[in-house]
């Protein structure tokens, strides 16, 4: 492989920054703004597991882990 042909895999958090919107009531861009605040947020992982159990615990900021899984499946969406 050449170099600079590897492929490059954002963060979820890369991601999910943007989607931020502080003006906007959707919920994902919500969870955006919020983990933008949040600085003990995992903003190097890319796996669900890491950032639900993260989230889970710390994410007191996020009113159902259904908001993480929609931002999840955008996220995997926009990656393939």
């Amino acid at each position: 492989m050449k170099e600079g042909t590897a492929m490059y895999r954002k963060s979820f958090y890369q991601f999910l920054m943007t989607e931020r919107n502080p003006n906007s009531s959707d919920e994902v861009a919500q969870f955006a703004n919020n983990a933008f605040y949040d600085q003990g947020f995992p903003k190097q992982a890319d796996d669900y597991e890491t950032l639900s159990q993260y989230l889970e615990l710390n994410g007191n900021y996020l009113p159902t882990m259904t908001i993480f899984d929609q931002a999840w499946q955008m996220y995997l969406e926009k990656m393939n």
